[in-house]
């Protein structure tokens, strides 16, 4: 089959490899019919998370089911169109049972553990992300085993085109726990710091909730076009940390936003003044956005963690968390947990997911799409990819 293989870092290819077979009783074989790049793919493909072999990225597709193992039941059948979350969960564990897919304690023997270090004591295994993250093959392929196939994936309606439910894979449900996790339930400001599709759907799930008041902020006008036309929020244009805070202070009385949510993660835009302060420290990256959620939360606010965040930094103002109270949460989303309700929002029409695509490709030019995602051409949001 054909598939796009990460080789090393800004080099992926899409490769003949070998077909997937099952290899576990609860396995399905998909087809795929529609693929996403993610925001977290680019961690990869920056070198910023090592893999250190060949490996198949991609953790939001969807497909049709080819083969299932005899341990899956009736929970899917050959025939059947499916989208698929992107934690790889067993459903039975202590934390599959606590709603906490993503730190399922079977999916990634090799290296899980309760520590949530660096390079091991990960968390439970992600599609196409690493070998630290279980080594699965992901999803920007023609075909991608599944495994726990009777715990995952769910049949998708005829009614709904791919494009309209194939963000019910990752970014629907992560920026709906970025505001589940706020505690959003009617008539709060809501913060979104970063304008990518992860911002979007963060905004879109605000409203969902019953927030009054949306603010998305970002470095890129093109990104803040995207976000006013899909999501009808206001916007702030980042020029540096300070006008941004003040900005949504001066929204909400001088107190700051009830719930900041941070979607942009260890990889902000950065001037050289932040990159030699990341060499000095020894840092991957920096925590600049985290650190305006902190500063532009009001006291006792929450604050929600979507952006990834791969390394330890120095200076992390704890002091600031301690005297204004708040809350952070963060992590990665249990898509599972919500993915069901969320498919109903989007059968009943509660909101509309296909507006933020920007650009559709063949599989075949799936390198061509990360380059131009990465580097934000041609007023790129979301590439999907036709296998």
């Amino acid at each position: 089959m054909k598939a796009l293989v990460y080789h090393g870092m800004r080099d992926v290819r899409v490769d003949t490899v070998e077909d997937p077979k099952l290899e576990d009783a609860r396995d399905a074989i998909i087809r795929v019919t529609s693929t996403a790049i993610c925001g977290s793919d680019l961690h990869i493909y920056n070198g910023s998370i090592p893999q250190p072999r060949p490996m198949v990225l991609g953790h939001e597709f969807m497909g049709i089911v080819e083969e299932v193992g005899k341990g899956v039941g009736n929970k899917l059948k050959v025939g059947d169109r499916v989208v698929v979350p992107f934690p790889i969960a067993c459903g039975t564990c202590y934390f599959c049972n606590h709603q906490l897919p993503g730190h399922c304690e079977n999916s990634n023997p090799d290296h899980y553990g309760p520590e949530g270090g660096l390079l091991t004591e990960k968390g439970g295994a992600l599609f196409g992300y690493t070998d630290l993250y279980g080594g699965y093959n992901g999803g920007q392929a023609e075909y991608v085993r599944v495994p726990y196939a009777d715990f995952g994936p769910r049949v998708i309606p005829d009614s709904l085109t791919d494009e309209q439910a194939l963000f019910l894979t990752d970014i629907f449900p992560t920026g709906y726990s970025g505001i589940d996790w706020g505690e959003v339930k009617g008539g709060e400001m809501v913060a979104i710091f970063g304008a990518g599709p992860v911002g979007i759907m963060a905004a879109k799930s605000a409203w969902l909730r019953g927030a009054a008041r949306v603010v998305v902020v970002d470095t890129l006008p093109y990104r803040l076009d995207k976000a006013r036309d899909s999501t009808y929020s206001e916007t702030i244009l980042w020029e540096d940390a300070s006008s941004t805070v003040e900005q949504i202070r001066a929204m909400s009385g001088g107190r700051g936003a009830d719930v900041c949510v941070d979607c942009v993660g260890f990889e902000p835009d950065r001037d050289l003044l932040d990159r030699a302060k990341a060499v000095i420290n020894l840092e991957k990256g920096s925590p600049k956005v985290l650190e305006a959620c902190m500063s532009a939360v009001r006291r006792g606010g929450i604050v929600s963690v979507l952006g990834v965040y791969a390394s330890p930094f120095d200076n992390f103002p704890i002091h600031q968390f301690f005297d204004k109270g708040i809350t952070i949460r963060g992590g990665q989303a249990p898509a599972q947990k919500h993915i069901d309700k969320l498919l109903q929002y989007v059968i009943e029409g509660k909101v509309v997911l296909d507006d933020i695509i920007t650009h559709r490709l063949p599989l075949s030019e799936a390198a061509h799409g990360y380059d131009i995602f990465r580097n934000k051409k041609e007023d790129c949001v979301k590439v999907v990819l036709k296998p």
